[in-house]
């Protein structure tokens, strides 16, 4: 029996921006790049949190121009190829351009998961460019199974190459995951991936279903760095899969290192399950809705998880931040009302 293989997308230096308020330095990522390079991961995704365009009021300004983070992590990679994330409405087909120009050669196009239909005009972009293309199908939760098989062959119709399952809010259980990526492999030929956060602590365990189920790519981020309370830990995920017998290529030693010795130092403090990421995946709440969450209950002197729960309630996705700061004004006046 041949031993089976995932390939896993490393995220921290995408959706770990949001982690770290989108301050990474062009410093900061040569050093992790170039260690993922020496662990052999075979796709490390840069961009804003957001994806490419992401820097702005609305959704964080980066510290760095992201087309120069794209461009040093290319610089130092041997072995590891450079992937970029866009939502079609933030990023453009001239960013992804310039994306591709400076040495990326995967994009990841991602839209809600009922407007796969947004995604055509990027994904023809990005395979004329010949790119590695991936349709990233965000807040799979939020839809039955039926309506995310119908979505995801819409982004196989325009000619991606996989097409993801995107758990954006860690609210999937590990039984729903089974289902999304079982109907997907029966219903889709091309590759299927998952994208999983932590935020009921199932980042792990709906991975594992994914690969179970069928899963070819996975996405892992190194010592759990991302949105929320982060993605399904890279360097634990490695020591699973070699338990499994499953083939990463990925180095699990240097990935050991790579987490202590590198990541640790850039995070004020350790990736957990906080109350207010685990009232992202109660709630059913976009991860990068955290942080405004934080600053809009701070400046209206509301308690967060309060704010996320109106947010499920009203069945926000990503895109919607600026509807944070008017949910928590209406709150606060209630509230004085009420008092």
């Amino acid at each position: 029996m041949s031993q089976r293989e995932v390939i896993i997308t490393e995220v921290a230096l995408r959706d770990g921006s949001h982690a770290v308020g989108h301050s990474y330095t062009v410093d900061q990522v040569i050093s992790v790049a170039k260690a993922l390079d020496e662990a052999n991961v075979p796709y490390i995704e840069v961009s804003h949190g957001d994806g490419l365009g992401g820097s702005s009021l609305q959704y964080g300004l980066s510290a760095v121009n992201e087309m120069e983070l794209i461009q040093s992590a290319v610089s130092v990679c041997r072995n590891s190829r450079i992937g970029v994330l866009l939502l079609p409405g933030i990023g453009t087909v001239e960013q992804l351009r310039e994306a591709e120009s400076l040495g990326a050669r995967m994009a990841r196009i991602a839209t809600h998961v009922t407007e796969a239909d947004v995604s055509k005009q990027h994904i023809k972009v990005a395979k004329d460019l010949g790119m590695e293309t991936v349709g990233f199908l965000m807040m799979a939760h939020m839809v039955s199974v039926e309506k995310l098989v119908e979505q995801a062959k819409l982004m196989e119709s325009y000619g991606v190459d996989t097409v993801y399952v995107v758990d954006s809010a860690g609210a999937l259980l590990p039984q729903q995951v089974k289902e999304r990526i079982r109907s997907l492999r029966e219903h889709l030929t091309v590759n299927i991936g998952f994208h999983g956060h932590n935020n009921l602590s199932l980042s792990m365990a709906n991975t594992l279903a994914a690969i179970e189920e069928g899963a070819d790519m996975i996405d892992g981020s190194v010592r759990c760095l991302g949105a929320g309370a982060g993605n399904t830990q890279t360097e634990v995920l490695v020591s699973v899969l070699e338990r499994m017998n499953i083939h990463t290529g990925i180095d699990l030693y240097k990935m050991m290192d790579l987490a202590e010795d590198v990541i640790a130092p850039l995070l004020e403090k350790p990736q957990e399950i906080t109350k207010g990421s685990l009232v992202l995946g109660y709630a059913g709440v976009y991860s990068s809705f955290l942080l405004h969450a934080n600053r809009a209950a701070k400046k209206f002197n509301l308690d967060p998880r309060d704010i996320l729960i109106e947010i499920g309630n009203r069945k926000a996705v990503g895109g919607q931040e600026d509807m944070i700061v008017d949910i928590a004004s209406e709150l606060s006046r209630k509230k004085v009302v009420g008092d």
